[in-house]
């Protein structure tokens, strides 16, 4: 078995077919024909290098807050929320994390909207806009996933388009350093995404494997120009179960390896259940789920940070 490719510049039924194939299959592609310029992921790759490579006290300067933005030092994180696999250690990555940008005195916060806030930034220069341009440039192309899935999925009522009309967007910028025997853990522990869709732009150290379906771990490799793209929980809830949301993780390997995560998840406030279309004779698959909620205790499981 080997990770389907997806041409998100073909005819459109050619497209959707691939996409109901990969996500009905596999719960993972790789995406290509996506439009995003090489020179954007080559200058955020070379501004999270940078960062990275910065003294830590220069990095902690910045360290996530309670809005879940900024640094995020090695082996704070821990999966205990994981469905495939409780970890018993940290991840062993580093990483940078940004969100949608919300002024003070935004709607969102004056709303209470969970996680709003303005993003963190280090003193580095050309990082924020390296960033912010890599940012501007996914959401097109996520806006254009989130449109062929509803198409996939029937979605005749616009439920599913209109949730993402004030989307909750995340870019974390991974680090992970060589393996080292004497220290447990994994790049990053077993799990499934607990969003809708990520995409995943990653050098070509590798350490990346999806669960297939008969049980075996398979390597995702890093194809040029491709970004990998998989369906987190609240898609697979939306679907009736349709589109699975796939359990992955990341093997160190000799090399430090670096990667960069894009979220595109709905507003906080969305109430995720089966799309009408995707309703079995027996009834909801899922119970409705608030997203926010949902993410509050995904976070709060795994972050010491967002604990009490």
């Amino acid at each position: 078995m080997s990770v389907p490719v997806v041409d998100l510049g073909a005819d459109r039924t050619e497209v959707l077919r691939g996409l109901d194939d990969a996500y009905g299959r596999l719960g993972f592609a790789s995406i290509v024909g996506h439009g995003v310029p090489t020179g954007i992921v080559e200058s955020l790759f070379a501004a999270s290098t940078a960062f990275h490579s910065l003294p830590l006290a220069s990095k902690l300067a910045v360290e996530l807050d309670r809005n879940h933005r900024g640094y995020i030092p090695i082996a704070v994180s821990t999966d205990r929320a994981s469905s495939v696999e409780a970890a018993t250690a940290p991840n062993r990555s580093a990483s940078f994390m940004m969100m949608r940008e919300d002024a003070a005195d935004s709607d969102e916060v004056a709303a209470g909207t969970y996680l709003a806030g303005p993003n963190r930034w280090p003193d580095l220069h050309g990082f924020r806009s390296a960033v912010e341009t890599y940012h501007g440039a996914l959401l097109p192309v996520a806006r254009h996933v989130v449109d062929l899935f509803a198409d996939l999925l029937g979605d005749a009522d616009g439920v599913f388009r209109r949730a993402f009309a004030t989307p909750t967007t995340w870019l974390r910028l991974l680090h992970y350093p060589p393996a080292d025997p004497d220290v447990d853990g994994y790049g990053s522990a077993p799990h499934r995404d607990f969003g809708c869709i990520t995409l995943l732009a990653q050098d070509d150290v590798g350490g990346l494997e999806v669960l297939t379906p008969g049980g075996e771990w398979l390597d995702v490799p890093a194809q040029p120009g491709a970004l990998v793209m998989n369906v987190g929980d609240m898609l697979h809830r939306w679907s009736g179960g349709r589109l699975l949301s796939t359990p992955h993780r990341v093997v160190s390997r000799a090399r430090e390896r670096y990667s960069a995560a894009f979220f595109f998840d709905p507003h906080m406030a969305t109430v995720v259940e089966p799309l009408p279309s995707c309703v079995g004779v027996d009834g909801p698959a899922f119970a409705p789920v608030e997203f926010g909620s949902f993410v509050r205790s995904q976070l709060e499981a795994t972050y010491d940070r967002h604990a009490g």
